[in-house]
């Protein structure tokens, strides 16, 4: 994946909590900007974010709908 060109402002952002949110908070949260996804720990928003190209993104959703991710 290229680098994103540009300081990282996510002021504009639109940030999106998963369908299967539980009630105690722990969840993640998307928004797409500049062609990528990001992704964040909705309980640390000021934290550390992850970015996905769509092709990326598109393969982790596929992992995760297939349970690739689910806790042992």
């Amino acid at each position: 994946m290229r680098d994103i060109e540009g300081p990282l402002d996510l002021a504009d952002a639109v940030w999106r909590k998963g369908l299967r949110s539980n009630s105690s908070g722990n969840c993640v949260e998307v928004t797409f900007l500049r062609s990528h996804v990001w992704i964040r720990d909705s309980r640390a928003p000021l934290g550390p974010v992850m970015v996905l190209s769509p092709r990326g993104w598109a393969r982790f959703a596929g992992a995760v709908k297939c349970g690739a991710h689910d806790p042992a």
